[in-house]
């Protein structure tokens, strides 16, 4: 009897702690919003990203598909009609909307998502203390799940105000004073030998983190921090996109065929570079670390310095000595921008390029169920970005994190740092 007690206790304190973190994600995502107008939520400004108004019911849709209608007896959908309009890209779930046309969905209205929101957090909320483990193990999954949806709400917010020719700035600008520019880039050696890398099983990882496993580091060195605005208005300056020999071929035909000569909202008047963002568009902070660059451009970039960019095992090893809460992260709404780091720093800022392409680990094995479509079916023509940006919530990387995007995508936060053979 005592020990079913104490078991009972345990349970209780857990679905407790996973309910408060499952009400705090979903306030975020409701704060980061909060701002925007049904057309602002409705418009879809690029096939890459989805309307706010999406994110906001997809990710609903995910706790009412794989835990609410999965686990809890009687429960009714709220809407027979959203699983074809809000799943992304399950295939074990069936038909759904084509992801081109996301910005068709004038209906549901911004107002009638909210409602949807609140009815499938009241419903998961009464039934979380009697679900079971594997579905409160999915609750957890949706949470991370949702944290990315938030990053990818603000990126595809700013694309969206980018089309827009009066630049609104979604939240006001903090007026920071430029920063001084950062001393030249230090280099972290390290030797020829054994690391391990992957997620060691503490906490919370997706699938494709794993299994953790030894590989094996030439000699090289790691730079100590992500390349600046500065030094990259030097390569646009030094002919950087003028210069094929810097190119990979793809990066070069994608560079002629699109007119790509800067990253991604920077534009020059009277020879004066400014950039857009969240807070409108602002004067060029040449301290802060680059961001909304290509692979290609990363890549030719680090050509360009006589370098190359790091493999993800360099990365992983140099980075999992530093804590992956410590950057500039997400906390609350409100701009956020990459901003000067103080000494070594390698989570938030940026998403910062790595030279591996994103493929399975040695012993991989996706989830079972539809879930395991997560990641495993994207390991093919992308290449991993490690570390977080400004617009990551705290909490959510960790050095194994893998993100991946395909090699000509910059409308994220994604920057680079360099590495040299030694």
């Amino acid at each position: 009897m005592i020990e079913s007690s104490a078991r009972e206790s345990r349970v209780t304190h857990d679905a407790l702690s996973l309910a408060e973190r499952y009400v705090a994600v979903r306030a975020l995502t409701a704060a980061l919003a909060e701002p925007l107008s049904d057309a602002d939520a409705t418009v879809q400004s690029m096939e890459d990203a989805s309307p706010a108004k999406w994110h906001l019911a997809h990710t609903t849709w995910f706790f009412e598909t794989f835990v609410l209608r999965d686990f809890v007896p009687g429960h009714r959908l709220y809407d027979e009609r959203f699983p074809f309009l809000f799943n992304s890209y399950y295939e074990a779930e069936g038909q759904r909307h084509q992801r081109a046309r996301r910005g068709m969905l004038t209906r549901p209205t911004l107002d009638g998502i909210r409602a949807y929101r609140a009815a499938i957090d009241e419903a998961l909320l009464d039934a979380l203390p009697d679900l079971p483990p594997k579905a409160q193990d999915l609750v957890r999954l949706g949470c991370q799940h949702e944290e990315q949806h938030q990053e990818l709400l603000l990126t595809d917010i700013l694309h969206l105000f980018s089309e827009n020719p009066i630049e609104p700035a979604l939240w006001p600008s903090s007026h920071r004073r430029p920063a001084a520019l950062p001393a030249p880039i230090g280099w972290i050696e390290h030797p020829d030998g054994e690391a391990w890398i992957g997620h060691d099983g503490d906490g919370f990882s997706f699938d494709c983190e794993g299994p953790r496993h030894r590989t094996l580091l030439a000699p090289h060195a790691i730079a100590d921090r992500p390349v600046t605005n500065g030094e990259w208005a030097d390569f646009i300056a030094d002919g950087g996109y003028e210069t094929s020999a810097h190119w990979l071929s793809d990066g070069w035909a994608w560079v002629r065929r699109e007119g790509i000569a800067a990253p991604l909202y920077w534009e020059r008047s009277d020879g004066i570079w400014t950039r857009f963002g969240l807070d409108g568009r602002q004067p060029l902070d040449l301290a802060a670390p680059v961001t909304h660059v290509s692979f290609y451009e990363a890549d030719a970039y680090a050509s360009w310095a006589g370098a190359r960019l790091p493999t993800e095992a360099e990365w992983e090893a140099a980075a999992g000595r530093h804590n992956p809460c410590g950057g500039n992260l997400l906390d609350a709404p409100g701009p956020v921008e990459p901003r000067p780091s103080a000494g070594p720093a390698f989570f938030g800022d940026v998403w910062e390029w790595t030279g591996s392409a994103y493929r399975p680990y040695p012993g991989f094995r996706p989830a079972a169920g539809a879930v395991g479509e997560y990641n495993g079916k994207f390991m093919s023509g992308q290449f991993v970005l490690r570390g977080g940006s400004c617009a990551t919530p705290r909490g959510h990387v960790r050095a194994s994190y893998r993100n991946f995007f395909y090699p000509h995508q910059r409308w994220q936060f994604t920057g680079v740092r360099l590495a040299s053979d030694r």
